[in-house]
């Protein structure tokens, strides 16, 4: 520590908590304002933006004093550019002494290119090209085989008989959430093997749209 004015110093162990609770992301930085051209007087976890002790402030004028934001002697969440191209959310708040005059600063830089760079790598992963039908679409052959057969199974012809309107409307809501009436020809297949009209089979679509709806 040196000469540290004893007002300043009393903030190590703030500087300190904060940066060992977020780890080596984020670097604290204390400024003597006193020695502009060498206002740095503490730092940790200066792995962020490199500062050293005995460097001067960089962005106490343009981004917190004449900021917009600045308020109750900080200023917060601002990004910054090191030299070297890394982005960091930056924090600052003025330190006073007992007089109240402004005598130093501590801030906090966040490095965020680990998040950024994560945030790019979930973005890639959680890509996916979906497609969405909402009408109905003509197949290939072989897939409105499967899709028939997939009628067939769904409706078993022995129970029709006994099958009352109720259990055919279920019935019916159960393949038009599974999507078997995107394809073409299906109400036609549905129709057929329910022994109903194509009408029919419409309106009672149109019912089970309507009990959704309520």
């Amino acid at each position: 520590m040196g000469t540290m004015n004893k007002d300043l110093a009393k903030f190590i162990p703030v500087a300190n908590l904060i940066a060992r609770t977020f780890g080596q992301n984020c670097e604290v930085v204390i400024h003597d304002l006193s020695t502009p051209q060498s206002s740095v007087v503490y730092t940790i976890n200066n792995n962020v933006t490199g500062r050293q002790i005995g460097q001067g402030f960089d962005h106490l004028v343009k981004k917190v004093l004449l900021s917009k934001k600045f308020m109750d002697d900080c200023a917060v969440n601002y990004m910054t550019t090191t030299a070297d191209g890394k982005k960091v959310k930056s924090s600052t708040a003025l330190i006073r002494d007992m007089k109240g005059k402004v005598i130093g600063a501590l801030c906090v830089n966040y490095g965020l290119d680990v998040f950024i760079n994560f945030k790019e790598t979930i973005a890639d992963f959680l890509y996916v090209e979906e497609e969405v039908i909402t009408e109905e679409v003509e197949p290939f052959p072989n897939v409105a085989q499967i899709v028939e057969d997939l009628i067939d199974k769904i409706i078993e012809t022995d129970s029709i008989d006994d099958m009352k309107r109720k259990d055919k409307i279920e019935l019916i809501k159960f393949m038009d959430k599974k999507g078997i009436f995107l394809m073409k020809g299906a109400i036609d297949r549905v129709a057929e093997k329910l022994g109903i009209s194509r009408v029919t089979v419409y309106s009672y679509l149109d019912i089970i749209k309507k009990e959704e709806e309520q």
